[in-house]
């Protein structure tokens, strides 16, 4: 797992091609805006959680966000355990959030 910092995370993003943009937040955050392209998985789901990440291609680079940089952090460290090599947390999170991801 690896801490990015706002623009660290924008710019390798979009030089990837093999990302996949991951938000752990709530439905509820979700509704407050997203960043576009992102496959939303609420980390608070528990054992659901754990099922979807599963199902997620573990050859792919993760870019993990929540509202604060916490969550994702630890969405990260779990990716880690089930066999994703390159999870990316975003330090601060969506609430300091500016950058912009062109498709």
């Amino acid at each position: 797992m690896s801490d990015l910092s706002q623009e660290e995370w924008a710019e390798q993003l979009k030089k990837d091609d093999n990302a996949v943009i991951l938000d752990v937040r709530t439905p509820e955050e979700v509704e407050e805006g997203y960043i576009p392209g992102a496959i939303n998985i609420d980390i608070y789901m528990g054992q659901e959680f754990l099922d979807e990440l599963e199902k997620l291609d573990k050859s792919k680079n993760f870019y993990v966000y929540c509202r604060s940089g916490n969550r994702s952090g630890q969405a990260c460290a779990i990716l880690n355990s089930i066999g994703v090599q390159n999870a990316y947390n975003l330090i601060g999170g969506f609430m300091d959030w500016e950058g912009e991801i062109e498709e």
